[in-house]
């Protein structure tokens, strides 16, 4: 028997992902966000780039693309995808950066994973380059967002909202 079988638990015991049958290829997309909160002055030092460490949206940027390619690196039952386009952008408001990133593929499984890598990876280059003026900064209200494409189609976070507040008006 060769190592990787020698390995490989039974898929009930938990340890590996069951093979539900091939995907078709398709066109699919997610969109991830976060948020990092911090001082004003923080958020102001960024926007008019008087860091130490120089432009960090920029190096965030950089930093979230390259984590959407890595994501099933980093991820251990993470398919590896064939990543397209990665958009990795920001809104500065007085005391938080939202972080947004957007992933898209023709493959036959999503990028869920690397959508939210790409926001979390993002989020985290920020914190690293302006830790040494605020240590008050939290990354938070990770989440997905929307995705299309695949088996189960189209689904956006509102739709979600939504659902859940008519549920609960029934009861």
């Amino acid at each position: 028997m060769d190592d990787f079988h020698q390995l490989r638990r039974a898929p009930h015991d938990g340890a590996f992902s069951r093979d539900l049958g091939p995907s078709e290829v398709s066109a699919r997309r997610a969109l991830a966000k976060c948020r990092v909160t911090m001082l004003a002055a923080t958020t102001t030092s960024v926007a008019t780039n008087a860091t130490n460490k120089g432009d960090v949206l920029a190096t965030a940027r950089v930093a979230g693309i390259q984590a959407a390619k890595q994501a099933a690196s980093l991820l251990p039952m993470s398919h590896p995808v064939l990543v397209g386009n990665v958009y990795v952008n920001f809104a500065i408001a007085d005391t938080h950066i939202d972080v947004e990133a957007s992933v898209d593929t023709v493959d036959r499984t999503g990028v869920e994973m690397e959508a939210l890598t790409a926001v979390m990876v993002a989020a985290l280059t920020i914190y690293d380059m302006c830790k040494s003026i605020d240590r008050t900064m939290s990354i938070g209200e990770v989440a997905l967002w929307e995705k299309s494409g695949g088996r189960s189609g189209t689904w956006r976070r509102e739709e979600a909202l939504d659902d859940v507040a008519a549920k609960k008006s029934d009861h």
